[in-house]
């Protein structure tokens, strides 16, 4: 037990779990900010903002699954934090997201989704970081072959990727 209780205090130590999980404020990211959360949030680290860097998404639970969708031949596997592991980090409280790309598309999610199901904010695609050129660096994804709903154009609509902001309303 001390062993474990002592890699817990070295990686909060080293910055490797969210300070949110241990009750305290988010951190300000220490890497290039990929991700920033703003609206109807409890939590901010950057003026009236949350920003998130890779590794601070990197050190939020971890959660994969394979699925089919439109936009690839095969099955895929994506990995990154849920959606909404990201939302409680800074407290959310709004009913509606609207998320942004790079290229600045925008689609409204409803937060209902994160509750009913698994959707994944990806940062791997089969085990590798998604390239920008290749719908990265993060990516929202549904688990489409686990809910025949889920195999729809309003949920594949829903699957922004390049994905650079969320606006919590």
């Amino acid at each position: 037990m001390n062993t474990l209780r002592r890699s817990f205090s070295l990686a909060v130590l080293l910055g490797l779990l969210p300070a949110l999980v241990l009750g305290q404020s988010l951190p300000e990211p220490k890497g290039r900010a990929v991700l920033t959360v703003s609206g109807k949030i409890g939590v901010k680290n950057r003026g009236e903002t949350a920003a998130f860097d890779m590794a601070m998404l990197e050190a939020l639970p971890q959660h994969s699954f394979t699925t089919r969708t439109p936009w690839y031949d095969r099955p895929v596997k994506f990995t990154g934090p849920l959606l909404s592991d990201v939302l409680e980090a800074v407290k959310a409280s709004g009913s509606t997201l609207s998320a942004v790309a790079i290229n600045d598309y925008k689609i409204t999610i409803p937060a209902d989704d994160t509750r009913k199901f698994k959707v994944v904010m990806a940062r791997l695609i089969d085990d590798k970081p998604i390239p920008v050129r290749d719908k990265g660096p993060l990516f929202i994804v549904y688990p489409f072959d686990s809910d025949a709903e889920l195999r729809s154009s309003t949920y594949y609509e829903r699957s922004i990727w390049q994905l650079k902001a969320v606006e919590i309303q």
